[in-house]
């Protein structure tokens, strides 16, 4: 460094350092006694060790050990005393390792994914609630419905001017006694609204011997075959923007659940009607259409690159969220 103190008298400093390739800060740093650089002076507004431990002791009091620093600070101004801000309130409870994030230590609970398979109609449904408009804004009527996975046969649907768990408890009491199910037979799959968690529909599927589950949180493909049926309703031409009142919104219904039923042609069901499936009667209606492929293949065997057509098969099982296939595992002999 005295190479550097004795170019200040010809060059800036700035260049000096420059030219040796020394740090200013160096340079400066150098020039400041020892003691001074290894001692610094204290903070003046810093708090002595007592004043600590006595807003620690306060801090940690049975009065305001579950309150935040900010309740307290209000709290002892209102009482007339003033220890410290609360930012070194929260200085202090960091320094103890008393300061954490709290949405850590919240442990969300875990919803198992559902995983139901139907091999035939009535063994599992689903049902769901959705709101039609009314004649005027902010108005709604509620549309229940109840649909059966394996047909999407609509066993059951009712409107009502609110939803309520009463009202879901005796349409599934009416649906499950005129489609005639038989306890420990059924699965009833709903998502989770208020009346489908509600304790009056727990207790009606108990007794009825029925098993519920319910779909997880903000995932709306636990309930697919619901959600779907209500894009259907939505979507046909005469869907009106509003209805003018409850009975007009019933007849719109009664209407659309017959033609959905018994002339809609659903692609998830090799294009029968959920009626035909739901009752049994969709090999009867294959066959026929097989013999009808039949003979258009003997009369023109080149329209169809000679290969014998097929109706499409009926699907053997529906599933609501199908389990993943194992991977093989290479096992070492």
């Amino acid at each position: 460094m005295n190479i550097a103190q004795s170019l200040i008298t010809s060059a800036s400093i700035k260049s000096a350092c420059q030219c040796l390739g020394i740090p200013r800060a160096s340079f400066y740093r150098n020039q400041t006694p020892h003691s001074r650089v290894n001692k610094p002076c204290p903070p003046p507004l810093k708090l002595t060790a007592e004043e600590r431990q006595v807003i620690l002791g306060i801090l940690h009091s049975d009065r305001f050990m579950d309150k935040a620093p900010h309740e307290i600070y209000a709290t002892l101004l209102d009482e007339g005393q003033y220890y410290c801000s609360v930012r070194t309130m929260y200085r202090i409870l960091n320094s103890e390792n008393e300061v954490k994030e709290r949405r850590k230590n919240h442990r969300q609970r875990h919803y198992q994914k559902p995983e139901l398979l139907a091999v035939k109609a009535n063994q599992v449904w689903s049902w769901d609630i959705t709101k039609l408009k009314g004649p005027q804004t902010w108005t709604y009527f509620h549309l229940y419905v109840i649909i059966d996975i394996f047909s999407r046969y609509v066993v059951g649907w009712m409107i009502a001017y609110r939803e309520l768990a009463r009202l879901a408890e005796i349409l599934i009491a009416e649906t499950t006694a005129k489609q005639d199910i038989q306890p420990g037979t059924l699965t009833l799959h709903a998502d989770r609204g208020a009346s489908m968690k509600s304790k009056p529909v727990a207790f009606l599927l108990s007794d009825l011997g029925v098993t519920k589950t319910h779909s997880r949180p903000h995932v709306s493909d636990d309930n697919p075959y619901s959600e779907a049926h209500f894009k259907t309703l939505k979507y046909r031409p005469e869907f009106p923007e509003r209805f003018g009142c409850i009975e007009d919104a019933r007849a719109f219904c009664q209407t659309f659940f017959l033609w959905y039923n018994t002339e809609h042609r659903h692609s998830g069901i090799s294009l029968l009607t959920p009626q035909t499936v739901h009752y049994g009667q969709a090999p009867q209606v294959l066959e026929k259409r097989q013999t009808t492929l039949s003979a258009a293949f003997v009369n023109h065997p080149e329209r169809f690159k000679n290969k014998m057509p097929h109706p499409q098969k009926l699907p053997q099982e529906v599933w609501i969220n199908k389990p993943c296939p194992l991977k093989e595992v290479d096992v070492m002999p």
